[in-house]
């Protein structure tokens, strides 16, 4: 069994040397298979784990170190939550790796593409394999490194090279809040091992000042991972990468880090309901942010990135609701249907030859069929349309918060309106009415290889029944809230909440619906029956123009953040470095060299000045012994 677990993480490892070592001399082919394997096997190996499971496994690999009372073992540990993940990771990952094949296999960096590929599946499965907070640590920085490389992967494009150092600054950012968080538990605990911790949690009062505290940091860190306010803006920029990367990054790994961490801290967060609070209006926040910007953009991989962002804030709303299952059911079924429709995206881009701008797109649903139809199962799906997955979990998201608050349901409901504008938008302007590419585009349009559609039929399928691993309860005990069931054992003190009546679900189920079928036919006679053309940017005025310049939130951080630091830079280096620094080392450099000078001339070789020197001195030596005799 320990075998078996050591495994998982290793595999992706050996793919990346090999690949990275190795792949420049070796066919595509090769190349490809290799990283493919790195992937695949360690997905049935998790369905294996999953499929045996009968108790929580910690394997332990080696004693880390010690440092004083700090003793760091290198485990993994193997229970519910995080075979839930592995599974994710490496299933979503492998059908991303596979359609890679396919969407790179131009591209001169194909055997570093994949390298890096590898590297970023192993490093979340130490994020989400490890049995404590410093191989999480490892892992969270390992999947920002890997987000670095594959957002800047064509570096000779400035603007892309930016996009990747803004991630790894950002993501910065909320390391440091997440290490702060993991210090602080160390220090009150005496331990980073989530089983200690959760042992000791109950010694903590309720709203304890410190775990307040400790929580907050460690939701910073979840704030820069996870791509929430005010550290969400790398996420739509990391758009600069090939979509594949897009996929991963947004439905199956490093975004999803801080919705696990969260729950895998349960323990400790269910006794801060204030910081739950913080956490659920964040996540609004950002929701409805997210969603209002995606109104007005025309780059399809940039909708989808707001809708990632948003989707996020919705799962962390259900968090601070203390939905922990109902997030984590959100982020099984967001990763096949936002994997579903970035790999869609992709395989439009490749139709049009590289053109991203829905403006000049349109009518494409009778030229690459197989993307269409997945595409728009997907959009479906996101949009909340039964009985496909997304509708369960944003159904269940819904109804928590409805229990929590009136008011946070009724803006959630509102944010997952705007969702539906946006995606259908997307959709009609990209799929129906005319053809508005050039000429060579409409020449050239094709649907994708069998390489890279298959994995659009596996996800669509997936969102198809995706939603059965957790039907609503009053579907009947044996069928339903599937989930929950298996993740029960994980809650550590986590009240029983009070299921809503049949009646009161119905009834939110039915506005939910009613609002989703207006959106639908009023986008679709704005777009399709009186075929309304997208605004251009440039002619945009009020609110348009605010969504589409994205809330000018960057434009904000350049001014109050970004410049004042810029201009602080070069006080530093013109002023103080300049005539303070410099003084001080170039002054003392002359004194020496003023006082050599003067020393210099005593050693001129002349014999005679010595003898008289030596005489001068001795001289001056006896009347000092004079002198201190009396």
């Amino acid at each position: 069994m320990e075998n078996i677990i050591y495994l998982i993480p290793i595999l992706p490892l050996i793919g990346f040397i090999i690949c990275g070592i190795f792949g420049s001399k070796m066919p595509k082919t090769a190349v490809g298979t290799i990283a493919n394997l790195a992937v695949w096997i360690p997905f049935f190996l998790s369905v294996y784990l999953f499929c045996t499971f009968t108790e929580p496994v910690k394997a332990s690999l080696f004693n880390w170190f010690a440092v004083d009372a700090l003793k760091v073992n290198f485990s993994f540990q193997i229970d519910q939550l995080s075979l839930v993940m592995m599974m994710i990771v490496t299933g979503i990952g492998s059908l991303i790796h596979l359609y890679s094949i396919g969407y790179m296999h131009e591209d001169k960096g194909f055997y570093k593409f994949f390298s890096y590929l590898n590297l970023f599946i192993f490093s979340m499965l130490l994020l989400v394999m490890g049995s404590n907070f410093l191989i999480l640590f490892i892992g969270w920085e390992g999947v920002g490194f890997c987000s670095y490389l594959l957002i800047g992967f064509w570096y000779t494009n400035k603007e892309y090279g930016y996009a990747a150092r803004k991630a790894f600054v950002m993501n910065r950012i909320g390391d440091l809040g997440l290490l702060i968080g993991i210090f602080m538990l160390f220090y009150y605990f005496g331990s980073v091992e989530y089983s200690d911790i959760a042992a000791k949690a109950h010694l903590f009062k309720l709203n304890d000042p410190i775990l307040i505290t400790a929580t907050v940091f460690l939701f910073i860190g979840a704030m820069g991972k996870s791509a929430q306010i005010p550290l969400y803006t790398w996420l739509p920029d990391a758009m600069a990468g090939p979509t594949p990367v897009s996929a991963l990054i947004h439905a199956a790994t490093m975004v999803t880090a801080g919705i696990y961490m969260i729950i895998r801290s349960n323990a400790i967060y269910s006794l801060v309901p204030i910081t739950l609070d913080f956490i659920m209006y964040i996540g609004l926040a950002t929701s409805i942010l997210a969603a209002f910007i995606g109104l007005r953009q025309n780059d399809i991989k940039k909708v989808l990135a707001y809708s990632t962002v948003s989707q996020l804030g919705l799962m962390f709303t259900a968090l601070g609701a203390e939905a922990y299952t109902t997030a984590l059911f959100h982020v099984i079924t967001h990763a096949f249907f936002k994997a579903l429709l970035f790999l869609g995206a992709g395989s439009v881009i490749h139709a049009m030859s590289g053109e991203q701008d829905m403006r000049y797109m349109g009518g494409l649903r009778k030229k690459i069929p197989v993307t269409y139809w997945t595409f728009l199962i997907g959009t479906l799906a996101i949009c909340g349309i039964p009985p496909l997955a997304g509708m369960f979990s944003k159904d269940e998201i819904l109804v928590a918060l409805w229990t929590k608050n009136k008011i946070i349901w009724g803006l959630t409901l509102f944010s997952a309106a705007l969702t539906c504008i946006y995606m259908f938008r997307l959709l009609f302007l990209t799929f129906f009415g005319d053809f508005k590419g050039t000429e060579e585009q409409k020449k050239h349009l094709h649907e994708s290889p069998a390489i890279m559609t298959i994995p659009l039929l596996v996800l669509a399928l997936l969102t198809v029944v995706g939603g059965g691993i957790n039907l609503p309860h009053y579907l009947g005990e044996g069928i339903s809230q599937k989930l929950s069931h298996w993740l029960h054992p994980i809650y550590v003190g986590l009240p029983i909440h009070q299921e809503p009546s049949l009646g009161t679900e119905m009834m939110l189920l039915g506005i939910t619906l009613a609002v989703i079928a207006v959106v639908a036919l009023v986008t679709y006679n704005k777009y399709v029956t009186r075929k309304v053309q997208a605004t251009i940017v440039e002619n945009m005025t009020g609110w348009e123009k605010f969504s589409a310049h994205a809330a000018y939130i960057n434009e904000f951080y350049n001014e109050v953040i970004v410049n004042p630091v810029l201009n602080l830079g070069k006080f530093l280096k013109n002023i103080v470095d300049k005539y303070i620094v410099n003084g001080i080392v170039e002054g003392t450099a002359k004194t020496v060299k003023g006082c050599g000078s003067v020393l210099r001339l005593i050693q001129n070789g002349n014999v005679e000045f010595y003898v008289f020197a030596m005489s001068l001195g001795i001289f001056i030596l006896l009347l000092v012994a004079e002198f201190l005799s009396h």
